[in-house]
């Protein structure tokens, strides 16, 4: 995921930009990117374009689709597939701003129709 998040916002990049980018924030190697590269690149998940000696890699998958199935899984781990049970963990932890539960009662709204 540190990989798509960084590719998300800037791409294409070569491995060793990636590599200087989360080096500091993870102390990865150039050769651990490579590996996680390839694995993202083998998973469909990251293109790999040839560019002189090296490779520009870009996502291959858009940042909504990840979050929406991040968010399933979560759901059905956490909470039986269920929706509801999760919206109520979050709104009573997070305590909801005025226009957070109008935002929340026009999609339900849009939802029933």
């Amino acid at each position: 995921m540190q990989l798509l998040q960084l590719l998300w916002t800037e791409s294409p990049l070569g491995a060793s930009e990636i590599a200087e980018r989360v080096q500091s924030e993870k102390g990865w190697s150039i050769t651990t990117v490579k590996t996680l590269l390839s694995r993202l690149v083998a998973k469909g998940a990251v293109t790999a374009q040839p560019y002189g000696r090296r490779y520009l890699y870009q996502p291959a998958i858009e940042r909504d689709a990840v979050a929406a199935d991040q968010a399933r899984g979560l759901i059905d781990r956490l909470f039986g597939g269920r929706v509801s049970p999760l919206v109520a963990q979050l709104a009573e932890k997070n305590h909801l701003s005025d226009d957070d539960l109008a935002e929340l009662e026009a999609i339900v709204r849009s939802l029933k129709k």
